[in-house]
């Protein structure tokens, strides 16, 4: 079941997301008087899965699901109908249109790409408001692992700037902005801290998975579950138990506690508790791979530290814009880890396969919009690049035209559309063969 949520939840996204960026670019053709011979959801090589013609157009749904499209009568597109464009100019063909009604029609899907994320972000903040912990409500810092250090941190620092803008929430994007930094500024036993961010540990986390490498550290916790299979249980621990001390260490944090016990792998450990205001020695065998088995409470710490931040919808607007302006940024900045030779994030570039991975296996109406927001962007930007083939290669031309005052030829526009469709068709063979690589790496 989980599996067919996480198919629904993409296929429906990326239907939403195609249909209204088709139109994007069907709407201000009708209404310049142009026609549009093909509305399609998905690719229809050789069949369709549905067709109807409605007056001049056939709408339908393709088997090929990577993406959709419209057939713009007098347009060198990726259908290449040579045999239309050789025929004399129509006055309902797109090539008959003046330049800036051709540049509206093309770059319509990108502007209701980027609109749709802003609504969706809008609508988002207005109903659940924006949940995060202020960073200055870190007393202690936050916590480090081995991929954070790699990149640079350490246990206890305080972060103050990013690239020398100032860091106010630990929230979702906090770590995107850390891999996508180049240096960062941190409070470290008292004082200012800038060091650069390594692309080693960057690597590091991009090879986690999308695992957290940012978290608050938390003082020592209160129990509240012990697996009842495992030592902890047998040496007595009780839910509520708060741990005081590891031999003769003091324990002031959850994660001293946890780098304590790999010290003491195959050996005996006396842990000090204190149970109902009373101190209590245990003795624990900490076997040399198995956990102890105790669970604290952090999950209920960082909620408590977590605000969430109300929104009514005029003061939205402007939040939505904004995050919708940082989506996008972010996401050009991604590609200096793509193409950096240490990180090499093309190799964690994921297609359909791994989105879908992303999804969750249970409906998460929060996660989907906000997910769809954000792809909403990603095709926005994609598009607009100036690769012939997409909608940014024919504003390239469009551009031109209007700079120049005389299109490019026929044959350029031809050639232009057949090196667009190479290049977008060898990036799909590169990102799906990432996908079928990872899923047999598992």
């Amino acid at each position: 079941m989980g599996v067919f949520i996480q198919i629904t939840s993409f296929v429906l996204i990326i239907s939403i997301l195609v249909i209204l960026h088709e139109l994007g670019h069907f709407i201000p053709a009708k209404l310049f008087k142009t026609k549009v011979e093909k509305f399609y959801l998905f690719f229809d090589p050789w069949f369709s899965i549905v067709k109807k013609k409605i007056g001049d157009t056939v709408y339908g749904i393709g088997w090929l699901p990577l993406g959709g499209y419209v057939k713009i009568a007098g347009m060198i597109d990726e259908s290449m109908d040579k045999e239309q464009m050789e025929k004399p100019p129509q006055p309902w063909e797109f090539r008959s249109k003046p330049a800036w009604q051709r540049l509206i029609i093309m770059l319509g899907g990108v502007i209701v790409n980027f609109l749709l994320a802003w609504v969706i972000y809008v609508s988002l903040f207005v109903y659940y408001g924006e949940s995060y912990i202020p960073v200055d409500q870190i007393k202690d810092g936050i916590y480090v692992d081995e991929i954070s250090e790699k990149i640079g941190l350490r246990t206890g620092d305080k972060i103050l700037k990013i690239d020398g803008e100032k860091v106010e929430k630990l929230d979702k994007y906090l770590s995107i902005d850390i891999l996508l930094g180049d240096e960062m500024t941190v409070l470290r036993n008292g004082k200012e801290v800038t060091f650069p961010l390594s692309d080693e540990g960057k690597k590091a986390a991009l090879d986690s998975q999308g695992r957290n490498f940012v978290t608050p550290r938390l003082a020592n916790l209160e129990i509240i579950e012990i697996v009842d299979t495992l030592n902890a249980k047998k040496a007595g621990f009780m839910v509520g138990d708060k741990l005081v001390s590891v031999g003769d260490k003091e324990v002031v944090f959850w994660d001293e506690f946890t780098e304590t016990i790999e010290d003491y792998r195959g050996k005996s450990m006396n842990v000090m508790i204190e149970r109902d205001g009373q101190l209590t020695s245990l003795t624990v065998e900490v076997d040399k791979k198995n956990p102890l088995g105790l669970r604290n409470n952090r999950v209920t710490a960082l909620r408590a530290l977590t605000i969430t931040k109300d929104y009514g919808f005029f003061e939205s607007i402007p939040r939505g814009l904004e995050e919708t302006v940082n989506v996008l940024v972010r996401q050009v900045k991604q590609f200096k880890l793509i193409f950096n030779p240490i990180i090499k994030g093309y190799e964690k570039v994921k297609g359909p396969i791994g989105i879908v991975e992303m999804m969750p296996p249970s409906w998460n109406w929060e996660f989907f919009w906000g997910f769809m927001a954000m792809f909403s962007v990603w095709l926005a930007f994609l598009n607009i690049l100036p690769i012939p083939a997409l909608d940014g290669g024919h504003v390239m031309f469009l551009l031109y035209e209007i700079i120049v005052g005389k299109a490019p030829s026929q044959k350029v526009m031809e050639i232009g559309q057949i090196i667009g469709f190479v290049i977008i068709m060898s990036l799909m063979v590169v990102i799906f063969g990432n996908d079928i690589w990872n899923l047999i790496k598992g």
